[in-house]
């Protein structure tokens, strides 16, 4: 498993980014059209006169599950034709392929065939090992790869199979049943053996006597093996040998002899490099011993001299020839913390060393992974980790490699959460932080029913710039957010982290992603939040940013806003308005959304009623949140009063009555009053710079742009210099019909614009 996270020249942490072949294939696994199209029958096939070598063919399928595309029937139909591409090396992971597009991969003479969580393949196509196994050079039978499993899920018959695929050299099988009538004598070119959590039943390893190339056997999780260690003895080319389990806690891993036991084996097999024996007491109880030919001979002055102690009486005899690996997670009696371990490399869970080393060693057993996963979590929280490259690539391969396996995504992702949160994280590239928004978003879709999952993400997700960050992903994310807003606990924690991300999102993105945010049923879903609370009378910080979010969300963004009136909006809002009374943001959150509405000229008519003029003219006077609400009242009003005499189409109260109103409010507020707003265009209020035939509506808006000019200057001078601003209100002064006090503000303006300008030259 090589590593993919590196710590660059400057300092930062970051990926190599892609290489040319690469991106090539991104832009080929985004765009199957440049070599295929769909056929009469609906399913898609290689153009005329394209012909794929093997390189491209293994390269596309590698880096299409890469750039994280299902790949199912429909694309492995692009290699039906096994005379135009040609296929080698396949390694199928997190795939909906079945056994018709399984047999589709086998005609091509497969090199190497890697599965894993391939749950739609049955056990049905074993028969394929059969007919076109016999180029198979590597095998590899992972977790939920069902070929030669039991029949049946609730059956305890074995599928009765033969591996005959004879030139195998590598060979990987999980959780098989493993028959007596099993053969591996013509298994002549085979080095290594993988039996992890595979059933011995009537099977005997004597059977693997016969394989004499055999270098490697791993029998994680296979019990009882005590009886089979003589047969094991006799395997003597072995280099490696894994009799580890995951948990001892069942009995499993525990030896009535551990000491004589690893002697034993030690004593047999001398070509040995790696051993891991993880989870067992083979490494007796850390009673140091010296090396010795015998428990009870006296050693000659010459045999004193090549004493060595070793904290694991079993490897006496390696003192002098260290293993390059030994595996001692989670043994009995804390064998990794021992000190004199004659080994090289040691995978336990000592120190931050041990704990990416067993990363590294067990990154295909999910189970095990998870807990060295706590491990680092442990480290991390209590910033404890120095190899921060190494162990975020730990962390990211395992959540990528497993991503089905939840229990290991949560663990990832609460590490992810303290890596992220640590003081490294202004050192993340962008290849290496999109790597980790990604994986996190895989997670959280795969477990989306999970909240302790999705709250884990959300959390880490706190910690990235929003929205600059994610918009690579925007669109995902928004759905998953939704999730959590309307799926979760109500008043829970992870819906409320939910809607403040969502809040954000919608707070700081551009037109084309509030549309984008309106038709995923945003606004629907903040009003089924705030008819829930009004029905059951609670206020809380969900309704207040259900609110906030709509006001972001229609921020010129009409359709929105009808959406926001076609759903029940404003009989909501007048609940909410009697019921909470006294809450001065849920007042200013809602007068800043019905502020976007009344700037949609086809939409105002529907505020034109008694009931609803009657609560903006009362709202003029609200003292709440500063001058927000009045403000705002007052914009509302001004924009339906531009529309004319005609449009207002209510007796009382009359149209004059409330322009007076509104001025009269207009003229108490302070202008340098601090805001709690955020414009992105004068457009609208600019238009109402030129509504003079209702002077009012013009005092509301001169007031608006001499109140953010002034207390604002840096931002909001700018932007009514580009947007012809100044033009507008010199027209407005030279007209005859605005009145003294709205030419004189109108004046403030140009002045702080002009003086705004002269600073930025002097600066």
């Amino acid at each position: 498993m090589s590593c993919k996270v590196r710590l660059m020249e400057d300092g930062s942490l970051d990926e190599e980014p892609l290489t040319l072949k690469e991106i090539a294939y991104q832009k080929l696994c985004n765009n199957l059209d440049i070599i295929s199209c769909h056929r009469p029958d609906g399913k898609r096939g290689l153009n005329p006169g394209i012909v794929l070598p093997n390189e491209i063919c293994d390269g596309f399928l590698e880096n299409y599950q890469r750039f994280n595309r299902p790949l199912d029937d429909s694309v492995i139909r692009l290699f039906e034709d096994t005379q135009r591409t040609s296929l080698k090396i396949v390694n199928l992971r997190n795939s909906t392929l079945s056994s018709i597009g399984l047999e589709t991969l086998m005609r091509h003479k497969l090199f190497a065939l890697s599965m894993w969580y391939c749950d739609m393949i049955t056990v049905g196509s074993h028969h394929l090992l059969a007919h076109y196994g016999d180029s198979l050079r590597s095998l590899e039978l992972g977790i939920s790869s069902h070929l030669l499993q039991y029949a049946e899920p609730n059956e305890k018959d074995p599928v009765d199979f033969q591996l005959t695929c004879p030139h195998l050299r590598r060979l990987v099988l999980n959780g098989v049943v493993m028959h007596h009538r099993l053969q591996f004598a013509h298994l002549h070119d085979l080095g290594h053996l993988d039996l992890t959590s595979c059933v011995l039943a009537n099977f005997s390893l004597e059977a693997l006597g016969s394989l004499p190339n055999l270098h490697t056997l791993i029998l994680f999780n296979v019990w009882p093996i005590a009886n089979q260690l003589h047969a094991i003895c006799c395997l003597r080319r072995l280099c490696t040998l894994d009799i580890s389990i995951s948990s001892s806690g069942n009995g499993h891993g525990t030896y009535d002899l551990p000491d004589q036991t690893l002697e034993m084996l030690m004593d047999n097999l001398r070509h040995l490099t790696h051993l891991d024996i993880s989870g067992t007491n083979l490494a007796g109880n850390g009673v140091a011993t010296k090396e010795s030919t015998s428990a009870s001979s006296t050693p000659s002055p010459k045999m004193e001299q090549n004493f060595a102690l070793t904290d694991i009486p079993g490897l006496a005899s390696r003192t002098q020839r260290p293993l390059q690996f030994l595996g001692l997670y989670h043994t009995a009696h804390w064998a990794c913390k021992r000190h004199d371990i004659p080994a090289l490399e040691v995978a336990g869970d000592a120190n931050e060393q041990q704990i990416l080393t067993a990363a590294r060693y067990y990154h295909d057993r999910p189970v095990l992974l998870t807990r060295v996963l706590n491990d680092l979590y442990h480290l991390f929280r209590f910033e404890n980790c120095k190899d921060i490259h190494t162990a975020l690539d730990v962390v990211l391969s395992a959540m990528d490699r497993h991503l089905k396996f939840k229990h290991m995504q949560i663990s990832g992702s609460a590490t992810l959460f303290y890596i992220v949160k640590g003081r490294d994280r202004s050192k993340f590239g962008t290849l290496l932080r999109n790597h980790i928004i990604r994986t996190l978003l895989n997670g959280m879709e795969m477990h989306l029913t999970d909240d302790t999952m999705l709250r884990n993400g959300y959390l880490t997700l706190t910690q990235f710039h929003m929205p600059v960050d994610v918009l690579f992903e925007y669109e995902r994310l928004i759905k998953i957010l939704l999730h959590g807003v309307s799926k979760t606990e109500q008043e829970g924690f992870v819906q409320r982290i939910a809607i403040y991300l969502l809040n954000t999102l919608a707070c700081q993105v551009d037109g084309r992603q509030k549309l984008f945010l309106g038709e995923l049923g945003v606004v629907s879903t903040m009003l089924t939040l705030i008819k829930d609370r009004l029905t059951r009378s609670v206020f809380d910080d969900v309704m207040e940013v259900a609110w906030s979010t709509m006001w972001n969300v229609t921020d010129e963004t009409a359709i929105n806003c009808k959406r926001f009136l076609e759903g029940r909006g404003m009989e909501y809002f007048l609940k909410c308005l009697h019921t909470f009374p006294d809450r001065d943001e849920l007042l200013r959150n809602m007068m800043g959304l019905l502020g976007n509405v009344a700037e949609v000229k086809w939409l105002r008519p529907k505020l034109m009623t008694q009931e609803f003029i009657e609560v903006f003219a009362r709202l003029l006077d609200s003292l709440s949140d500063g001058i927000e609400v009045s403000y705002n009242a007052a914009g509302v009003l001004a924009h339906i009063a531009s529309d004319g005499a005609d449009a207002w189409t209510i007796k009382t109260p009359s149209r004059e009555h409330v322009l007076e109103r509104m001025v009269a409010a207009i003229q108490r507020w302070n202008i340098k009053s601090e805001r709690n707003i955020n414009y992105r265009s004068f457009e609208p209020i600019l238009s109402l710079v030129r509504c003079y035939e209702t002077p009012q509506c013009q005092h509301w808006a001169v007031w608006a742009l001499a109140n953010l000019t002034q207390v604002y200057p840096e931002k909001y001078c700018q932007l009514v210099e580009q947007e012809n601003g100044i033009q507008i209100l010199n027209e407005l002064i030279e007209h005859e019909s605005p009145y003294c006090e709205i030419k004189r503000i109108a004046r403030l303006v140009i002045e702080q614009c002009d003086s705004g300008s002269d600073r930025m030259v002097e600066g």
